[in-house]
């Protein structure tokens, strides 16, 4: 895109600001059911792992108490545990049963579905190739669901490579949180060696992550520099910045915060397009359009794609306690009342 050099883009410049972009109710629904076993419970409340992949979110929760370890190991006998939203694995469950921990599962129920379609086929004896990237929690969660029939493929160059022992009977399922055209790739380039290979019975990534793919590559091509506002190890925000630049943006860059906006990246910058990744809090990008306005782009035009109303209950475990507590309050009170349904406002 050409920029007009005889006008200051410090006067003139404009933000295309994706639309949807943020939270997902998976996202929504593991915070806030911190946030509310924090207000219930009179004890330590711990979690395994960040429950979301951001630094802002997982630094407020700490501060209001909630302790964050890596491992169920490291969590006091009989103490209260939170599983993050990426899920884990049986073995962490039947580690912390061992321990007699109270678990809170916060896993997305989006996740949580891959995990049985994962069950499902190793239960049928299928090889299992898991797209995704070996390491990160989510992945090693779905593998552990049926170790011995995952094969985790990272990348399309690795689908050339992947070894099955019965051709006629291997289906792909993926991380939920990946670049749809990259795992799509992925998959013809298995199918090409695997011609009988089966898909997973409904799309495993996620609908914010294509959502909000789909909104960057529709503001991309128009834009001198794409800002992506998202922790480095949220893998759905890495990917926007990566399908930011194969959409055609000039330059697209991550960011946790404004404090690590540079400014040579606004050198020559007439649009600056605007998203966050799904573990991301709104202010964060309120944050960082105060500061575009500051810098002379006060031009903000919303680019909606689609529109998210998807709501998931708080977990289980926390929604029975509520309403027991509830139960037991309403009766030290001597009156019956009405019980509020613990599902409310939850996205």
């Amino acid at each position: 895109m050409s920029t007009d050099t005889t006008v200051s883009p410090a006067r003139t410049g404009r933000v295309l600001l994706a639309e949807p972009r943020g939270y997902c109710a998976g996202v929504d629904r593991a915070v806030v059911a911190v946030e509310r076993a924090l207000e219930h419970y009179d004890e330590t409340v711990y979690v395994r792992h960040e429950i979301v992949h951001n630094k802002f979110v997982v630094d407020r929760l700490r501060a209001k108490g909630a302790v964050f370890v890596s491992e169920v190991d490291e969590v006091p006998e009989g103490s209260l545990v939170i599983f993050s939203a990426h899920g884990v694995s049986p073995a962490v469950r039947e580690k912390a049963a061992a321990r007699n921990l109270r678990t809170i599962d916060a896993t997305c129920p989006l996740v949580t579905k891959v995990h049985k379609e994962a069950v499902r086929f190793a239960r049928e004896d299928y090889d299992i190739l898991l797209v995704g990237h070996a390491g990160h929690e989510e992945v090693e969660g779905t593998a552990g669901e049926a170790p011995d029939h995952v094969t985790i493929v990272n990348s399309p160059e690795e689908a050339d490579t992947v070894e099955v022992r019965d051709p006629e009977k291997v289906v792909w399922l993926s991380q939920t949180t990946l670049s749809v055209d990259e795992t799509m790739e992925t998959v013809e380039r298995l199918r090409r060696r695997l011609p009988l290979l089966q898909s997973p019975p409904s799309d495993d990534i996620c609908y914010a992550t294509q959502n909000r793919q789909v909104a960057v590559k529709k503001i991309a091509p128009e834009c001198d520099l794409v800002l992506v506002v998202g922790s480095p190890n949220s893998s759905n925000s890495v990917r926007l910045m990566e399908v930011a630049k194969d959409a055609g943006a000039q330059a697209a860059h991550r960011i946790d915060t404004v404090a690590e906006l540079r400014d040579e990246w606004f050198d020559g910058v007439s649009t600056v397009g605007v998203t966050s990744g799904a573990s991301v809090p709104e202010v964060l990008v309120q944050d960082l359009l105060a500061e575009l306005e500051r810098r002379g782009y006060g031009d903000v035009e919303t680019v909606r794609t689609a529109t998210e109303d998807l709501m998931f209950s708080l977990p289980r475990e926390l929604r029975q306690e509520m309403r027991s507590q509830g139960a037991e309050d309403r009766r030290q009170r001597g009156g019956r009342g009405t019980q509020a349904d613990c599902s409310d406002g939850l996205a």
